[in-house]
Formats: C-alpha cells, structure tokens, sequence
C-alpha cells in the first residue's frame, strides 16, 4: 500500500506528465540528474515569452508552507512578507529548472541592491542527497537547498517546472511565469520590479 507520501509523489509525477504533453514543460525520468532536453533550456535571447507570464493569480496570498534544508532547519514562505520574494520551483531531474539556475544565483548576489528576495525551492521530495550535489557540482553557490518535502507547492502551482511567483511585500502574488528564463535579462528584471 502506498504512504500518503509516495501517493503524493506519483500524483505530482503523473500531472506534471500530463502537463508536459500539453505545455511541453519539464518531467521526471530515471537515471541521471537531468533530462538532455536543450529545446527546453532558458531561452538565450532576453526576450520573454509572454504567454509564459500569469497574471491572472494577482493578490492571491502566499503558501503558508514551511520548507526544509538538508541540516533540518525550517522556514515558514508565511514569515517572509515585507519584503518582496520571488520563489522558483526547480527540481534535479527538470533540464530548463537547471538551465536557469545560473540566472537566479546571480540574482542571489544582488538581492540588496533589487530590494527582493530570491528563493528557490526544490521540488526534489525525499532526494535531499542529490539537491545538495547539484548545487555543489554546478557552483551555484548563493542558492540554499530549501526543499518542499511534500510537493505542497507544485501543487499548489500546477506541477510544472520550472515555474517562478512574484510577491508583494504584502505576500500577495503579482505574476508566475512558467518555463525556463533568463532571469537577469533586462526584461526579466523589468517584471522583478513590479513588485515595489
């Protein structure tokens, strides 16, 4: 019989699968941490996709969901309101969530001086070992390995990856884009900016 926890986890995969065949976005594959899927990867122009972009989510609240680190902190989404935040949803095994991550390390960087806060979030349910690595092996040193232990957020959110939400400083939502993005393009930080 499954756990609750394993029920969770197929349910995930199965939409994002079902998602993926629709939107073309990222699922999960076994063997290796990525998928070779260079089609998928963060578009290289600075351009964004506009129908990639959601607006129609605007002054929803944010998750009251509290996420987990490798070393067994814990951090309440709830407890971050004011001050802007943006969240990326990403996991090992989704080649566009890895192709960005670059983009948002450098946003790490220059948190202060954006007046936001960047936080990904791993989707990698029970696979703590393999977040860390990735992080390590990639030298995205500014990214914390906060994961979301039980999928509450891809689901929260559709079950594709990668997918990004804007907040307030209020914690209200101001857009989420799905699919992979240069998320230091001018254009990209032009959208950042919205939530000031």
């Amino acid at each position: 019989m499954l756990s609750s926890k394993s029920l969770k986890s197929l349910v995930l995969c199965s939409l994002a699968g079902a998602v993926t065949l629709l939107a073309g976005g990222c699922d999960k594959q076994t063997g290796g941490d990525t998928q070779p899927q260079a089609s998928q990867a963060a578009p290289e122009s600075n351009e964004l996709a506009v129908d990639k972009l959601d607006r129609s989510h605007k002054g929803e609240p944010i998750p009251d969901i509290t996420l987990a680190d490798p070393t067994g902190e814990s951090l309440d989404l709830s407890s971050l309101k004011g001050k802007p935040l943006l969240i990326n949803l990403w996991a090992t095994w989704c080649a566009p969530c890895i192709a960005e991550m670059p983009t948002l390390d450098a946003l790490i960087g220059r948190e202060d001086e954006l007046g936001v806060r960047v936080l990904p979030i791993s989707q990698d349910m029970g696979q703590d070992d393999k977040v860390v690595e990735i992080l390590r092996r990639r030298k995205l040193d500014q990214v914390e390995p906060w994961i979301d232990e039980k999928g509450d957020l891809g689901f929260q959110y559709g079950g594709n990856l990668p997918v990004t939400v804007l907040f307030d400083s209020k914690g209200k939502e101001v857009w989420r884009y799905t699919g992979g993005n240069d998320w230091s393009s001018p254009e990209a930080l032009k959208l950042i900016a919205e939530a000031k």
